[in-house]
């Protein structure tokens, strides 16, 4: 079985380096299982360079189809003719995209025009919130999916409602847990962490880029006052998204716990997150990670398209009204956070059993 695998932004490499161990794992073993990586370009990452892809064990990209930068439509029509031509060229028995992101609906929709099967890592998951860009992907990808790998049983549930056959369904796990277990013995402490005197526990991890939260000056001054306020002191690292800063920077925001970095790499900012207090954030993918390590985590947004890292883990989801950090910090600090579970297959071998999985489709 020949696979071209794709990844168009920073957490898709991420979510396709575990598989693409699992599958020259079965190589050698003496499956035919062959690939070829696809990178779209979709995202452009400094931090993307060979210490990011040495130190995560990432292959890199057999092609690079440079279709970054332009609005959605662009970026998606780009994708599309480029990735049309690629797969031209290379034909595949197997499409497998991963996440959410522009790259994972366009190179589905390219895949399916030409008659090749599409298998979706991370099928199924669903905010039900027509607003995201990223909803609006899932729901086109998993309507022209064959082979549905999913992360949970909410996913599976979605799925089925959506008139999937559950033969097509395969609850697989969570890669981006596959990842994080491979390098969490190599987590390493940043530079900010001793320059700072920061302690185990006794700070605070924040992330911001979400439209609703990030997008009017105002509503960002109200939520970052809040909850500088009402941390008892405690610092908050703050590693500014770049559509974050242009708007944080004509604020006026001036605190002395709160400290603004750079973009963090995943070694050193998961170094970050498991050793602090807890996490505001408004990112999915953050949720499920604090969900595995334990870690307290805020979320500012209304809905979450992985409502087990609520159900089970330690994420709580607050909206993103300021009013509500308040509340939530004070339950913080009194101690009276739930602990949490870790959600069924998030054990570190996903990956393992999508191969599996993918074999006897092949079988």
């Amino acid at each position: 079985m020949k696979i071209s695998i794709i990844a168009g932004a920073r957490p898709n490499f991420m979510k396709i380096a575990p598989i693409i161990h699992a599958i020259k794992k079965a190589h050698s073993s003496g499956h035919n299982l062959q690939y070829r990586l696809i990178h779209t370009g979709q995202h452009y990452d400094e931090k993307m360079s060979d210490t990011f892809f040495k130190e995560l064990n990432i292959p890199h990209p057999d092609a690079n189809l440079n279709c970054g930068g332009g609005t959605q439509a662009e970026q998606t029509a780009a994708i599309l003719v480029a990735f049309e031509k690629e797969l031209l060229e290379n034909p595949a028995d197997l499409v497998l995209v991963v996440g959410d992101v522009t790259s994972t609906m366009a190179c589905a929709i390219v895949a399916k025009k030409l008659n090749t099967k599409v298998a979706h890592v991370e099928a199924g998951i669903r905010s039900f919130d027509l607003t995201m860009p990223e909803e609006i992907n899932r729901m086109v990808t998993d309507s022209i999916t064959d082979y549905f790998f999913t992360t949970s049983t909410f996913a599976n549930d979605n799925l089925k409602k959506s008139g999937i056959s559950e033969s097509n369904i395969f609850f697989t796990g969570n890669v981006m847990i596959d990842t994080l277990n491979a390098n969490r013995s190599k987590l390493r402490k940043p530079a900010i962490f001793d320059e700072n005197n920061l302690e185990k526990g006794k700070y605070l991890v924040m992330t911001l880029h979400r439209p609703a939260n990030v997008d009017e000056g105002e509503k960002l001054k109200a939520l970052i006052d809040e909850i500088v306020n009402n941390v008892e002191g405690l610092p908050i690292i703050f590693p500014i998204h770049p559509r974050t800063a242009k708007i944080f920077s004509s604020l006026g925001i001036e605190a002395d716990n709160l400290l603004i970095v750079e973009p963090l790499g995943y070694l050193e900012f998961n170094y970050l997150v498991e050793n602090c207090k807890a996490v505001i954030t408004d990112s999915g993918g953050i949720t499920e990670e604090t969900t595995v390590m334990g870690v307290p985590c805020i979320t500012l947004r209304a809905n979450t398209e992985r409502p087990e890292t609520v159900s089970i883990g330690t994420n709580e989801l607050i909206g993103v009204n300021p009013e509500a950090v308040k509340p939530a910090l004070a339950k913080l600090f009194a101690g009276d956070w739930k602990k949490g579970g870790i959600p069924e297959l998030w054990d570190g071998h996903a990956a393992e059993r999508i191969v599996d999985s993918l074999l006897k489709i092949n079988a």
